[in-house]
């Protein structure tokens, strides 16, 4: 992929943030992608983790959800979902620093996300996220950007498309079409579930896009995949309570 540089201009920068900080911060999200590693998983996960946040007004409350596979895939092509067993939740309350600028969620999200996961009494073997991965501006969504410096196997499994171009893949489970930038693919629009949007599924880090399709297929009953769909539940109960 080129190096996809922009010039931050008068009017398109938030207010408290510099076009030179924003350059310096993409620069990092370059920085960290060139730290992404594509490769096979070294064995099945047993234990899968998914993580998500909620923000009200300047607060913001992550949760962590490890979750234990019950079964495994009877080989490489099985996608039906597998049996999971909560094993552990981890819910964290952190101040928001950052403001919401589009292709830089890692800044804003981020910090409570790596402190709910790091909370978790043991990492886990497979980690999901409901963010970009590989499929980025600057190939470093919050997938990668998390994945790196815990350095997990990770996957971006996001409900919408952020970067990229792709043919709706048909109407059936486990049904796929490649997300493609400058000619590279950069991840795959999946279907989960019929009748359903399909996701934008990448590489987040130390998986292989073929591995990151099936595991979204195994992790998923409904159309989001198991780990993110809970975390994100009880991220939004947590906030709902918030007086």
């Amino acid at each position: 992929m080129g190096d996809r540089r922009h010039r931050w201009h008068r009017g398109t920068v938030p207010e408290g943030i510099s076009a030179e900080e924003l350059e310096r911060l993409a620069d990092l999200q370059r920085e960290l992608a060139a730290k992404v590693i594509e490769c096979p998983l070294t064995r099945p996960p047993r234990f899968v983790a998914g993580a998500d946040v909620h923000l009200r007004n300047d607060i913001a409350i992550a949760v962590a959800v490890l979750q234990e596979t019950l079964d495994q895939p009877m080989d490489d092509q099985d996608v039906r979902p597998l049996p999971l067993r909560e094993v552990e939740r981890v819910t964290v309350r952190t101040q928001i620093a950052f403001p919401y600028i589009p292709g830089f969620l890692s800044f804003r999200e981020a910090p409570a996300l790596l402190e709910a996961i790091r909370g978790l009494s043991r990492p886990p073997d497979l980690l999901v996220l409901d963010g970009q991965g590989r499929a980025h501006p600057r190939g470093c969504g919050l997938a990668s950007h998390v994945g790196v410096l815990l350095d997990l196997p990770t996957i971006g499994a996001a409900k919408s498309r952020l970067y990229g171009r792709y043919q709706e893949p048909p109407n059936e489970r486990g049904a796929w079409s490649p997300l493609i930038a400058d000619g590279t693919v950069i991840g795959a629009t999946l279907r989960t579930r019929p009748n359903t949007k399909p996701l934008i599924v990448s590489v987040g880090h130390r998986i292989t896009l073929a591995e990151a399709i099936l595991w979204t297929l195994r992790l998923s009953r409904y159309r989001l995949p198991e780990p993110t769909r809970w975390a994100h539940r009880y991220a939004k109960e947590a906030v709902a309570a918030l007086r």
